[in-house]
């Protein structure tokens, strides 16, 4: 029997990151991390399906391409990092696997056989399995941006735990790129403050009760002017169910002052 693998919400740096030598010292905490992952779940994944706060739908839509090409959604970066590639392979089968438990949980959905792999899937995912052998899907958000529906993908998502595909919510937990020094410290404290307590010290059921009322954290709307880099979370939680969360990854020096985390969830959290 394959065994059930945890699930994860990860602050993934920004840009292309890990192959800029300055951020990537700044984000040393993180890149260990990403590393400890495949040790953490133990046996290699069947797949990656990968939920980004880099990419946004009308509905629901799952990466169907066999070999997705790269979306370079950064910019002022150096040239060679516009050349950059990583070759996992897609996984139409699974990505049919996925459309038919999306839809059978009466969300709307539709399977994409143009996009490709954006920063918020490759970035962590070169440190996660460096070798690019290991299928990969990602699952674009829902435009509205609705906590509710979020929630309801991941509980969609989740027999596939038991089928041997890691589910990753990949997003930031503090995102606002004009307070991106200084003047992020206090917000971004607070903010993680509210998810360290209600992602891992709050019940099941008051960890989503509290995440469909996010807004109403301190500091929420300052860390998330726009939500798209937390729904990832979202995701990751409705597809835990009752499991326990844990910290994998904390430190409060990115960017120079951000507090930033990532979570796993597992029943042996």
């Amino acid at each position: 029997m394959t065994q059930r693998l945890p699930t994860y919400f990860i602050s993934h740096g920004g840009g292309p990151w890990p192959w800029l030598e300055d951020w990537r010292q700044m984000l040393h905490g993180l890149e260990l991390s990403l590393k400890d992952m495949p040790r953490q779940i133990g046996a290699e994944p069947k797949a990656v399906l990968m939920i980004s706060g880099h990419w946004e739908e009308d509905s629901f839509a799952v990466m169907s391409n066999p070999r997705p090409p790269m979306v370079y959604d950064y910019y002022g970066f150096p040239k060679y990092t516009y050349d950059i590639v990583y070759p996992a392979p897609g996984d139409p089968v699974l990505a049919q696997r996925v459309g038919v438990l999306i839809a059978g949980a009466g969300l709307p959905t539709r399977l994409d056989p143009e996009r490709g792999y954006d920063h918020g899937t490759f970035a962590p995912l070169a440190i996660m399995y460096p070798e690019a052998d290991v299928p990969v899907i990602q699952v674009a958000l829902k435009g509205n941006l609705d906590p509710a529906e979020h929630l309801a993908l991941g509980r969609a998502l989740a027999p596939l735990r038991d089928e041997g595909v890691l589910i990753v919510g990949s997003g930031f937990s503090f995102h606002n790129l004009r307070l991106m020094g200084p003047q992020g410290a206090a917000p971004s404290a607070a903010f993680d403050g509210w998810l360290q307590e209600t992602v891992v010290k709050s019940s099941p059921q008051a960890r989503e009760a509290g995440l469909l009322a996010w807004a109403k954290a301190p500091s929420a709307r300052l860390a998330h002017p726009r939500e798209e880099h937390l729904l990832p979370l979202m995701v990751a939680v409705g597809a835990a169910h009752d499991d326990k969360a844990s910290c994998v990854y904390h430190e409060d020096t990115v960017f120079g002052a951000i507090t930033a985390s990532s979570f796993r969830f597992d029943a042996a959290a």
